[in-house]
Parts: structure tokens; C-alpha cells; sequence
């Protein structure tokens, strides 16, 4: 049994009639939208191994239109429509059978998916008498297969094939009102959502080559991104401005449900490691890697101006979700007024990244803090232009005295392919992942390179063999 990927929503909103008809939108529990569907398709006179084959069929085909965003995806302020011609019967306010209802809260959060595929089964279905649907689900057809003795999973096998799995228990989680996560997105912006926009637009290229590919989708909204945004942006009579707003956002995922046929019953599946997050979700003790890296640098410097907080040394700064990192998490959740989890969920991450980004303006002057430059608020990604740029560029070049491996660089402002070249360099000799994009982590380690190249050089207080930081060198 698969584990889920997909949660089920609190709510769906659903619209009463044909999708672009004046009609009432309704809100309504999820659990009780299934129960009004299956009370309006199917009988309660059914055995009971039928109803519940039925229920699999009607659970995927709406959470199909959730997780796709079928409609929303289309402009539409809705999940799902109750036109028969385009979805399932819901009837407003009609009266539910007890024995539906008693089934449905027992399978409300199942549904059904196809071999490696992580979205739910487009499950087409038809009543199996006026309409067939080959390939789907017959409903009346369920019946005597149910009297035969086959238990529900069989039934449900008999018509969609053995590829099927029936995921169970899913997670339960409030309406969003869709994906558009209610942020711009453009050069420079480091996110799991840019990760989502890099991997779609790869995938909807190979429908139209001319959309150029990102490589890597590593979350970084680079220059590659840019072009390939402004690309997807013209294809599909857009305005061409490189940036992906709400109507970029959701022109992007239409396409790319229409180009993976995730709609469809022979979808082309989305795959676990096409939806598996670069950045996760939660961070909390026994973590390590880059991300706690991250996490402690940014405790570090919010540390030096509250006092609330715990004071940190370079050499704490591990990659290691220790005891001493979940303190200092709820010590910082206990200023922010957060719950006192000691886990860095995203709601304490954004918050964190908040209140560093207003601390960079008082620029740290502690000793181990100090900067050859000062800290950027944003990551610098190729593609982009500027004083931030032309300063990393200066860093390089110290750097490239003292490590022959690292090349220089022209230091005009404009983060190109050398630039970005040097910086990978750079953070292979940091035990860093070689992004080539300029972090804080990536920040502060040049500097501290940089100042260890100087502080060899030096021959005498105040004196460097012809080189000062603030120099500008063209190779």
C-alpha cells in the first residue's frame, strides 16, 4: 500500500450546474459531498461490497479534480462541478441513506491510484445500463459481481485492471482554495513552488521544444527559468514578462495536466520523485543536511539582536538538528508567539526568514559576523545584474588568489556563466551542494575564505601586496 501523497480537503467547493453556466457555488464537508453523490448515483439496496466499489470510484474522481485543479486551473472559483455531463451527480440538500453515510465515514479518506502513479485515479465510471464507459467503472455492473462474493478491492480490480492500489487513510487538511501560493515569482527567488514551476514547464517542453529546459528544477529561479517562463509565456498569449503571477501560475498547471493527461483514466501518472520536496516540510531533531545548515544560520543572526534568543559560534553552525537547535527553534517560536514545537514547520520557517531579512539592515558587527561585503537579502542566481553581484564577483577574485582551483572572474555586475562556474568551485570547497547560485551559507563562506586569503597576504597592518577588497579586476 503506497503511502499518500495527496490530503484530503476539509471542504469542496462545489458548482451547481455546467462550468461556465451563472450558477451557485456550495460549500460543503468533503465526507458529506461524497455521501450526496453516492446517495444520488447508486442505491442503498445495493450489497454492500458494490457501494463501497462505487464509493473508491467516486472519492478518486473528485480528489482527481482537487489535486489536478481541474477547474481552478481554468479561472473557475470552484473544485468540481454537479453536471452529470462533466462530473458526478450532487443534488443540494437532498437526504442522505443512513447506511452510505455509515460507509462513507469509514472510507472518506481512500482512494485509488494506478501502479507507480502518485495522483488519484481519474476513476470514470457510468451507470452501466443507459451509458458505458469502456475502461471504467460499470455501476450497476458492480452488483452482481458483489453477489458473486467478490469483496470491493476485487471489484474495483475487475474494471480499472491489477495496476490498481488503494491508498488509505490519507491526511486530512484544511481547503487552500487552490495551490497559487499568493506569491510572484521571479529572478532570484529560491522555493519549493519555483521547484513546482522548473519541473512543470521541463515536462510540458517535451509537448512543445520550443520551451527551452531548466536544468537543474533545483528551486532556483535563475536566467534558464526566466527564458523558459517568457517562452511558455508567448506560446500561450501571455504577457512575456518573465515573472510567473496568478495567471501564469495556473496557465502553467493546465497545460501541464493536459500534457500528462492526469485527467484522463490512462493518465501518464505523476511519478513520487516528480512531486518530492527539495525543501521539506518540517525540520526537527535528527535532521541534517544543508537545510539545518540553513536553519542555524539564520538562528545565528536573529540570535545577535534579540536577547530572547541563544547566542551561536561559527563551529555550531553543523548541519545537526541537535538538542541545542530545538532549543534555540522554541526559544524563537516562544518570541514569535508560535506554538512551541521545537519543529520548524513553514509557517516558523517563513516567519524566521522574516525576521532575518529586517536584521540584515543593521548589518551584524560582531567579530566572527563581519563581511568583506554585506549580506544579500536575496539569492544571486545567474541572470541577474548589480552592486550585489559586482561585490560576490570581488570576493571571487580574492578567493582565486589563494585557491588556484577557483578561476576569476570579470567583475562587471553581471552574474553570467563564468560567474556561476566560480561559485560552484567555490561551494565544493565549502562541502556545500554546487548550485553555483549565492545563498547566505554560500555568503558567509566566501567571506570567510576571503578573509583567510587576505589575512595570508598581509604584510603588515593595514597592507595587502596590491589588492584591496573594494578593487575591481577585469580578466
Amino acid at each position: 500500500m503506497p503511502a499518500s501523497s495527496v490530503t484530503i480537503p476539509e471542504t469542496i467547493t462545489v458548482h451547481l450546474g455546467p462550468p461556465s453556466s451563472n450558477a451557485q457555488n456550495v460549500t460543503v464537508p468533503f465526507a458529506d459531498y461524497i455521501k450526496n453523490v453516492a446517495s444520488s448515483e447508486i442505491y442503498p439496496t445495493w450489497p454492500e461490497q458494490a457501494i463501497r466499489a462505487n464509493i473508491y470510484a467516486q472519492i478518486s474522481y473528485v480528489l482527481n479534480r482537487v489535486f489536478t485543479e481541474w477547474y481552478r486551473a481554468q479561472g473557475y472559483d470552484f473544485d468540481i462541478t454537479n453536471s452529470t455531463h462533466y462530473d458526478q451527480s450532487f443534488v443540494q440538500g437532498r437526504d442522505i441513506f443512513e447506511n452510505i453515510s455509515e460507509i462513507v465515514d469509514d472510507m472518506f479518506n481512500d482512494y485509488l491510484t494506478r501502479g507507480n502513479a502518485i495522483e488519484p485515479l481519474f476513476a470514470q465510471y457510468c451507470n452501466g445500463t443507459t451509458t458505458t464507459c469502456p475502461g471504467g467503472l460499470s455501476q450497476w455492473g458492480t452488483v452482481p459481481l458483489a453477489e458473486q462474493g467478490m469483496s470491493a478491492e476485487e471489484i474495483v480490480r475487475y474494471f480499472y485492471g491489477d495496476d490498481i492500489n488503494f491508498v488509505r487513510n490519507a491526511p486530512i487538511s484544511p481547503n487552500l482554495g487552490g495551490s497559487w501560493p499568493g506569491v510572484t515569482f521571479r529572478l532570484g527567488d529560491i522555493s519549493e513552488e519555483v521547484r513546482i514551476i522548473q519541473n512543470r514547464l521541463n515536462r510540458i517542453a517535451a509537448n512543445y521544444p520550443n520551451i527551452p529546459k531548466i536544468y537543474p528544477a533545483d528551486g532556483i529561479f535563475d536566467a534558464d527559468t526566466e527564458r523558459a517562463v517568457r517562452t511558455f509565456q508567448q506560446q500561450f498569449n501571455l504577457t512575456a514578462d518573465g515573472i510567473v503571477g496568478r495567471a501564469t501560475w495556473y496557465r502553467i498547471a493546465f497545460i501541464y495536466n493536459n500534457v500528462k493527461r492526469l485527467s484522463e483514466l490512462d493518465s501518464e501518472g505523476l511519478l513520487l520523485d516528480e512531486v518530492s520536496r527539495q525543501f521539506p516540510e518540517e525540520l526537527r531533531e535528527g535532521a541534517t543536511g544543508p537545510g539545518v545548515q540553513l536553519l542555524q544560520y539564520f538562528l545565528a543572526i536573529v540570535g545577535e539582536y534579540y536577547d530572547q534568543l541563544p547566542r551561536w559560534q561559527p563551529a555550531q553552525i553543523d548541519g545537526v538538528f541537535g538538542p541545542q537547535t530545538r532549543e534555540a527553534v522554541t526559544a524563537y517560536q516562544r518570541m514569535m508567539g508560535l506554538p512551541e514545537t521545537g519543529v520548524v514547520d513553514r509557517a516558523t520557517w517563513n516567519e524566521l526568514v522574516s525576521t532575518y531579512q529586517s536584521v540584515l539592515a543593521a548589518q551584524p558587527t560582531q567579530e566572527w559576523l563581519e563581511q568583506a561585503v554585506g549580506f544579500p537579502d536575496i539569492f544571486l542566481v545567474e541572470g541577474m545584474r548589480g552592486e550585489e553581484v559586482r561585490e560576490a564577483q570581488q570576493l571571487i577574485n580574492v578567493i582565486a588568489r589563494g585557491n588556484p582551483q577557483v578561476p576569476a572572474v570579470a567583475v562587471d555586475g553581471i552574474f553570467g556563466s563564468a560567474t556561476r562556474d566560480a561559485v560552484s568551485v567555490i561551494q565544493s570547497l565549502l562541502g556545500l551542494p554546487a548550485t553555483g547560485a549565492i545563498g547566505p551559507l554560500t555568503w558567509e563562506g566566501m567571506a570567510q575564505l576571503a578573509r583567510d586569503v587576505l589575512a595570508s597576504a598581509q604584510t603588515g597592518e593595514g597592507q595587502y601586496p596590491g589588492y584591496a577588497v573594494g578593487e575591481e579586476e577585469n580578466t
